[in-house]
This record gives C-alpha cells, structure tokens and sequence, in this order.
C-alpha cells in the first residue's frame, strides 16, 4: 500500500485553487444533493479537504453530527475552523481512511460523505474501503460521492480524459498522490452492497453527483 497524499501544505490554498480551476462546479456538484440530507443524524465525512461541505452540511441539518476523517492534519484543522459554532458536533480523526476503522461500539452511520476522495483509491481500495462502510451504516444509509468521471464519448476521450491526466500529474507532484487513473469505484460499492439512486452529470460528463443508499432487506437492490 501506497503512503497517503499530504495535502498539508494545500490546506490554505485548496479553495483558490479550486476556484482558479473549475470555478464554482465542484461546489455545486458537491451540494447537489444537500436537500435530501435532512433526516440524516450522524455522518462518515472522509476527505473533505477544508471542511465548506462539512460546515454546509451542519448549517443546514441542525441534528446531525460528523465524523471527519483525513489523513492531513492541516486539513481537519481548516475544517474546525470552518465549522465555528458547530464544531462541537464534529470529531476529527487523523488516519490514512483506507485503514481507518471506527471505534468498537460507536453507533452506526446513516451517512457518508467522499468529495472527491474515491479517485485518490485504487479499484482495490475503494471496494475495501466500501466494504468497511457498509459494515459501520445503518440501515438503508445513504452515501453521497462527488467525483471526477472521463465519459464514454467524444468529449470523453478529447477533454476530460487529458483534463483528469493532467488533475494527476499535478496532484502527484503537490501531493505525492500514487494513484494516476480513476478507480472503478462504482463495482466496489455494488459488490459491497449499495445501490445508486441518483446520478447528475456536470461539464459534459467530466465531474458527477451520485446519491447511494445501502441494501438492506426491506430495500432490496434492483435485479437490473
């Protein structure tokens, strides 16, 4: 297994970068489906960088509280910070999320939130780590993935597939990240027992909003 990436030295530029990038869209494909999160009442946050979604998630949902998980201390820092007045809901947790495991009778999640985090995976980790989350929700919890995505089109293969290389190269070199092709992150959720309910493409494909939900016996996964 591959170090972790240290996004340390990022955590105070991630936001302008971001911007300078891609401009509002990761914003947007990260709240899309904000709405839907309102009876959610305790949440895996894995890799939310400096914590705008996070505070965005607890203003808007008064009852819910986080676990925030990131191997980048400066991060999970930044991510306090943003919280304010909310931050006693939160508990930070500063561990490589691939091996991370909660602790020993905490109660069950019923979210989890990855904001572009699953493309830091291998195809081999991502399952394993969807295997874990499984284990630790609740019920039909709900999983919300933002992420980067090459679509099997024109566009696919002109612009977004040199657009991700690229998001590689770069990150490889910031942040030492290992990975340098996106996972087929989605396998790994099916096989361990999540099901996608809802799915918006945003910039012709390149970035996606996805809503999941765990399988339980009163709701099935489809047989399509």
């Amino acid at each position: 297994m591959n170090p972790p990436p240290n996004f340390n030295r990022l955590a105070r530029l991630y936001r302008w970068m971001e911007l300078a990038s891609f401009g509002p869209w990761l914003w947007w494909c990260r709240c899309a489906w904000l709405d839907e999160l309102s009876s959610c009442r305790r949440a895996l946050v894995v890799g939310d960088g400096d914590g705008r979604f996070t505070r965005r998630l607890l203003t808007a949902n008064p009852q819910v509280a986080a676990d925030a998980v990131d191997a980048s201390p400066a991060m999970l820092s930044a991510l306090l910070r943003r919280a304010g007045k909310h931050a006693h809901r939160v508990h930070i947790h500063t561990a490589d999320a691939r091996t991370w495991q909660p602790s020993a009778g905490a109660p069950p999640y019923d979210l989890v939130v990855t904001h572009f985090f699953l493309d830091c995976l291998t195809t081999a980790e991502a399952a394993a780590f969807a295997s874990m989350v499984h284990t630790a929700a609740a019920g039909p919890a709900l999983w919300v993935v933002s992420e980067f995505a090459i679509p099997r089109s024109l566009f696919g293969r002109l612009v977004a597939r040199p657009i991700v290389a690229s998001l590689y190269r770069a990150f490889g070199w910031l942040t030492g990240l290992a990975v340098r092709t996106l996972p087929d992150y989605a396998a790994g959720l099916r096989a361990a027992g999540f099901q996608l309910e809802k799915q918006r493409p945003w910039l012709g494909g390149l970035l996606v909003s996805e809503l999941w939900r765990a399988c339980t016996a009163e709701n099935p996964a489809n047989s399509t």
